[in-house]
């Protein structure tokens, strides 16, 4: 089936969700949870061809991305349930004001209609999405990337056969199996036919989308994330963070990618750090001050601009707090940054001079997520600053119109 004819088969469905009450959505969600437990094996035996077909072609981190597991599967399922516990956000007024002339205005939630998303390797997104979007009010078009083609196949399936035992028309979800770029530029540029476009994946994708979409489009996702440890820091507190941010699932946009460390606190703190990552196998990336201090690779010009989703991690000696700062502003993309300090002032200062979706206290990067945020599943996060801006719930993927109650006022 072909792009347009998929497109044109979202936007006709769209009504069975946008008008749908919020109890008829939630048994929706229910069915299709229902309908993927069900499917178990014939997903396990799709994702097992796609990560055969990747071997060879992709590392290990990104196959990790790739696989799926009954584990993982159990939380796919779970995710759409807890989505269908979550507030209705359609028809939630968001504002009332009363005028002098008696005109009543409301402005009220509503569905966009069509959602797309274009993402890369997890298929356990194509879940999340199209639950987020149906509980939203809106028919979703999914285009994963090819390395899993043959999961997101056997995951729609099982939605699309939820959808039709819940009474809803199965088109709502519809899965782009032109995997080629041909197919992700006619979604760019589907004006009339899309209401949003939301990539989820690489810094080549997210460009691609942003430089030549024609329709309205999300930025999200890359991550270059930032972990400073300041002078006051409990090094031991400081270690724990870092390792979980960076190796606790590297392949993802919230891991950490550079870790800044204090002079004061320099010497303490390396040593423990790098026995630690490197334990797990964590290649480090020195500027010449931790160079002084551990051992590691010499950073080159690029490695603090670049989002490894690796085990590999920038470390950078500063000489302060204002250094730290000026570090994230000129290298963040800007996704997630922390600080780890027992010095109040410092952290006050960290949170409103740092610019970007998610800024942490003596806390992980690794919680920039939708379902940690208790938002349910996210849609992605956006790195940009208008419009949704971090964890993409319910809320972001809806819009809002007014309506106007009167008595017979003219103008």
């Amino acid at each position: 089936m072909t792009t347009q004819e998929l497109l044109r088969r979202a936007n006709a469905a769209k009504h069975s969700a946008a008008f749908a009450e919020s109890a008829r959505k939630d048994a929706l969600l229910r069915s299709m949870a229902a309908s993927l437990r069900q499917a178990r094996g014939e997903i396990l035996a799709a994702n097992a061809q796609d990560l055969d077909a990747a071997r060879g072609q992709i590392g290990e981190v990104m196959l990790d991305r790739l696989r799926l597991t009954d584990e993982r599967i159990e939380g796919m399922a779970a995710g759409l349930e807890q989505v269908a516990q979550l507030p209705d956000p359609v028809g939630k007024v968001l504002r009332r004001i009363e005028r002098p002339n008696g005109l009543k205005i409301e402005k009220v939630a509503v569905p966009l209609g069509v959602i797309a998303i274009i993402y890369e390797s997890r298929p356990n997104v194509t879940a999340d999405a199209a639950a987020l979007c149906l509980k939203a009010g809106s028919a979703c078009v999914l285009r994963g990337g090819k390395e899993a083609i043959r999961s997101n196949r056997a995951i729609v399936a099982a939605l699309r056969a939820g959808a039709q035992q819940a009474g809803f028309d199965p088109d709502l979800i519809c899965l782009v199996e032109d995997t080629s770029r041909a197919s992700a530029t006619e979604l760019m540029r589907a004006e009339g036919q899309i209401d949003l476009l939301i990539p989820r994946g690489g810094a080549g994708l997210i460009r691609a989308c942003v430089e030549n979409a024609t329709v309205p489009c999300i930025e999200t996702g890359t991550g270059i994330c930032h972990i400073y440890v300041d002078a006051s820091a409990d090094p031991e507190m400081a270690v724990r963070i870092l390792f979980n941010a960076k190796t606790s699932r590297p392949s993802v946009c919230n891991a950490a990618e550079d870790c800044l460390v204090h002079q004061a606190i320099a010497p303490v703190f390396l040593p423990l750090a790098a026995q630690k990552l490197e334990q797990a196998g964590v290649e480090l990336r020195l500027d010449p001050g931790a160079a002084k201090i551990i051992s590691g690779k010499p950073a080159d010009a690029h490695d603090f601009d670049t989002e490894f989703l690796d085990y590999i991690l920038g470390v950078k000696v500063v000489r302060d707090l204002d250094e730290a700062i000026a570090h994230i502003a000129a290298h963040s993309t800007p996704h997630s940054e922390a600080i780890v300090t027992q010095d109040e002032a410092a952290a006050e200062r960290f949170c409103r001079e740092v610019d970007s979706a998610a800024v942490y206290v003596n806390a992980s990067t690794r919680f920039t997520d939708g379902g940690e945020f208790g938002l349910g599943c996210e849609m992605g996060i956006s790195t940009q600053k208008i419009g949704a801006r971090g964890p993409m719930g319910l809320e972001e993927i809806t819009t809002y119109k007014y309506v106007i109650r009167g008595s017979g006022q003219i103008r």
